[in-house]
Order: C-alpha cells, then sequence, then structure tokens
C-alpha cells in the first residue's frame, strides 16, 4: 500500500515542494511546529531509515543537510533540528525545524495550521536560498 508521501513523489496529492533530485524530496509539512518545517524523503517507499542500503542513507542525510541550509538562511534561527520518529507515516522522512529554543521540536505541543498561501510563500523562501 502506498503511504501519502509516495503519492506525494508520484504527484497524485500535492505539496510544497522545496528541493528535489532523483532519488530524494524535500517539501513543507502542512501541519508543522514551526513556519520553515521541512520533510525530507527518499522517492522509494522505505518504512525504516535503518532499513536503507548505506548510499542511500548518507545520500539522504547529505541532502537533508543542504536542505537545512537553505532553510536556516530562509527561516533564520539559532539552528535547525532533525528529527527521525517514523511512527505516523510508514515512509523514511526526516523532519528539519528552525529551532530558538527546544520547544520548537516538541512534536507534543499544538501545531501550526498555516494558509495554503503561507506555505507557498514559506517554500519560495526556501527555495530562494538552495
Amino acid at each position: 500500500m502506498s503511504s501519502i508521501f509516495s503519492k506525494i513523489v508520484a504527484g497524485e496529492i500535492p505539496a510544497h515542494i522545496v528541493a528535489e533530485t532523483t532519488e530524494f524530496l524535500a517539501f513543507l509539512d502542512v501541519s508543522p511546529l514551526t513556519m520553515g518545517h521541512v520533510l525530507v524523503i527518499p522517492k522509494k517507499e522505505i518504512d525504516y531509515i535503518f532499513d536503507m542500503d548505506e548510499e542511500s542513507y548518507f545520500g539522504l542525510t547529505l541532502f537533508a543537510k543542504i536542505v537545512a541550509t537553505g532553510l536556516k538562511k530562509a527561516f533564520p534561527c539559532i539552528k535547525v533540528g532533525m528529527a527521525v520518529i517514523g511512527l505516523e507515516v510508514p515512509h523514511v522522512h526526516i523532519h528539519l525545524i528552525p529551532m530558538n529554543n527546544v520547544s520548537d521540536m516538541n512534536f507534543s505541543k499544538p501545531k501550526l495550521s498555516p494558509s495554503n498561501e503561507e506555505l507557498a510563500e514559506a517554500a519560495l523562501k526556501i527555495k530562494a536560498q538552495l
């Protein structure tokens, strides 16, 4: 069964894409913890990050680093936090979250509900820095 992320990769579900290669995709989380919250995924559907082959694992991590560098410029913050949880969607994904304090990475806090226009603007800001 295809995950929601596989449907985004296939173009069946729209997303605010900020970066893409032949193997990886980065797009905005539609229910972010902070504005600029990005999800970085392999295009190949894999459920568990440590089941990835080494080349794909390191490639995904390097791609996330590139996206995080642009994200920090687009959304000035102290650091960009990185988290891999993987329970909510059965498809490897790395969360990149602009952080100014530890609570910005608290996944139990209420999520933001930005409009489609706000997400589109945020995606453009990040793309401009990559």
